[in-house]
């Protein structure tokens, strides 16, 4: 706790770190949730079903919310670069100015349209053409996942710009924006948030199933949710593999410290779980023999670079390894639990309804989020002691302001009250309107349209 107050270097990466782990959260929903209103609405139409377009009305009314927490936390973000990386935007702030400003479109785009959809709800009567309206929706969520996603890839792989004497200089931001790294962040960070919101609605319609309400809406919604975190899951796991592929050419340094790979070698294992010793000496971990070499280059024979191949200075902290096994461990579970689902509803097993295995999945949601607080400290912290890697690290960045940990403290407070703000509002938007009202409510109205 001292630390937090003396050494502001300390307190700008642990409230950074705080802000973005917050944020993270609320970026996943604001992703991933749109499309899944799109599915539902857009089966409502097809199957002429009422369940699936009042799924699309109640889960937009629940994502209104989490936007609007979004909100507060994106500024917070926009607000903390200036404030504790001052030396870092003075650098990159004319080439990652484009992107931010791209982000806050898409999001102002994305909000728009949002807010049109949901309150002229009751002013469509062909609801295809309601329907067309979320098409800018989820293409606001996706273009703003792109822009940021972009500046994170130009931190990790910077060009478009030439440094001479510490000064940045011929700056072209549409060159920076596209840089190697961009396309296989921007891919794993869609397909993740899609697959993580997939399983956060799969564990709400099963944890109602669990409760006794065994609505067909819910079995519909669980149904829905739990193939499509299949599909997402796969796709998340190849992507992962050409992010691994992409590390080892361009990032060795952070595969290598994700993986404990500490000397160049061919025919590479690779290592999971398992703790260090005060040598940095591996201890009850599970070694997979050639598979790191698979993952790095798709050879069981190749050599990959280890961690002898860097000054100590510029090596990654260690910890990623941790991060990276939870990332992985949740994902095939996941993907596990999702494929075992599916199958079984095909084949009929009866295990598949029974609660134990619904407090499986309800597990599942905030297991899937937790994979994405993971993944992310694992990118952010892999990338140490680089803020822009290879030219400038996160010492060189920061403020020396001595009021840091002053501030982490005041912006622990407000997420904390964001947060369960959040949750309390959420709880009693749906406990006082179950769907069994809402669906009498509906027939009622459209008996009256009809008469």
């Amino acid at each position: 706790m001292n630390l937090l107050f003396e050494d502001p270097v300390f307190a700008s990466r642990m409230l950074t770190l705080l802000t973005l782990s917050v944020h993270a959260i609320y970026a996943t929903i604001g992703v991933g949730f749109p499309l899944f209103i799109m599915i539902a609405h857009w089966l409502g139409i097809k199957k002429n079903d009422d369940h699936y377009i009042l799924m699309a009305r109640r889960w937009t009314r629940g994502y209104l919310v989490t936007v609007a927490v979004g909100v507060v936390t994106g500024t917070i973000i926009g607000l903390q670069l200036s404030l504790l990386w001052p030396n870092f935007m003075e650098l990159a702030g004319n080439i990652i100015a484009l992107p931010l400003f791209m982000e806050v479109f898409a999001f102002f785009f994305e909000a728009i349209f949002l807010g049109i959809y949901y309150y002229t709800w009751d002013r469509f009567d062909d609801q295809r053409k309601h329907f067309l309206l979320l098409i800018p929706v989820a293409l606001g969520a996706g273009a703003s996942a792109l822009f940021i996603t972009i500046v994170n890839s130009f931190m990790n792989t910077p060009q478009g710009f030439n440094l001479i004497n510490g000064q940045l200089t011929d700056a072209n931001p549409f060159l920076a924006m596209f840089t190697l790294a961009m396309p296989t962040k921007v891919s794993h960070v869609l397909a993740t948030a899609y697959m993580t919101v997939a399983f956060m609605l799969a564990a709400i319609g099963a944890y109602r199933l669990i409760k006794g309400s065994n609505h067909v809406y819910h079995k519909k919604a669980l149904h829905m949710t739990m193939k499509a975190g299949l599909i997402f899951s796969v796709a998340a796991a190849l992507i992962g593999d050409f992010s691994g592929k992409y590390l080892a050419v361009y990032q060795p340094e952070k595969l290598a410290a994700a993986e404990w790979h500490f000397k160049t070698e061919e025919g590479a294992p690779l290592v999971l779980y398992g703790v260090l010793d005060e040598n940095e000496n591996v201890k009850y971990a599970i070694e997979i023999p050639f598979a790191l070499s698979i993952l790095a280059h798709g050879n069981p024979t190749s050599e990959v670079i280890g961690l002898d191949q860097f000054p100590e200075e510029e090596i990654p902290p260690l910890m990623v390894h941790y991060f990276f096994d939870i990332m992985v461990t949740i994902g095939v579970f996941m993907l596990v639990l999702s494929l075992t689902y599916w199958i079984g509803t095909k084949r009929g097993w009866s295990f598949v309804s029974a609660n134990w295995f619904r407090w499986i999945i309800v597990l599942g949601g905030p297991l899937s989020f937790l994979a994405i607080e993971a993944g992310w400290w694992m990118t952010e912290v892999g990338r140490q002691p680089w803020i822009l890697r290879g030219i400038m690290t996160v010492d060189q960045a920061a403020t020396t302001s001595d009021y840091v940990g002053v501030m982490f403290i005041l912006f622990a407070l407000l997420y904390l009250i964001l947060v369960i703000g959040t949750a309390v509002v959420l709880r009693r938007m749906f406990h006082k309107n179950p769907i069994e009202s809402e669906i009498e409510r509906y027939k009622e109205k459209q008996a009256g349209e009809v008469k």
